[in-house]
């Protein structure tokens, strides 16, 4: 396992592992509801979700140049967030794997 897989499973499984806590202490609309309490959590709810458009829109275009269907990616961001995503990078990491070691034994 490279270093690279290493690190994104570990992001991956953590990330996970506290937002299912989040959920299970406030629930899916608690997240979304304290990112209304004040505007200094409105700034913090409005940049995550800048960044997440900004994700979107390259995976779009990185799933497309890889022949795969980007929406199920897109519209995973819209529920979970950052862990769409992270799926996302881990699938391609593999997908990128399998792709170039028929082509590394064969040379």
């Amino acid at each position: 396992m490279t270093l690279k897989r290493f690190l994104l499973w570990f992001l991956f499984i953590d990330f996970v592992a506290f937002s299912s806590w989040v959920m299970w202490q406030v629930g899916y609309f608690g997240i979304w509801q304290a990112g209304f309490e004040s505007p200094a959590s409105i700034q913090i709810l409005l940049d995550l979700v800048i960044c997440c458009l900004i994700i979107t829109s390259w995976i779009k275009k990185d799933a497309e140049a890889r022949g795969m269907n980007p929406y199920p990616w897109i519209i995973g961001t819209v529920f979970t967030g950052s862990i769409a995503p992270l799926a996302y990078l881990l699938v391609r990491e593999y997908k990128i794997s399998t792709v170039t070691k028929p082509s590394l034994q064969a040379s």
